[in-house]
């Protein structure tokens, strides 16, 4: 479980260390999405 959770942060740490390095908007929202849906469906299943 705590592997889990830790993935999910690290996952979320990494969307919003790339929102501080890409400008584009869209790109970094579609990889925070994208990491906060792996992080769920690990979490789940």
């Amino acid at each position: 479980m705590k592997r889990i959770i830790g993935l999910m942060l690290f996952c979320f740490g990494v969307g919003m260390t790339v929102m501080l390095i890409v400008p584009e908007t869209f790109t970094t929202l579609v990889f925070i999405t994208a990491c906060l849906i792996v992080g769920y469906n690990l979490f789940c299943c």
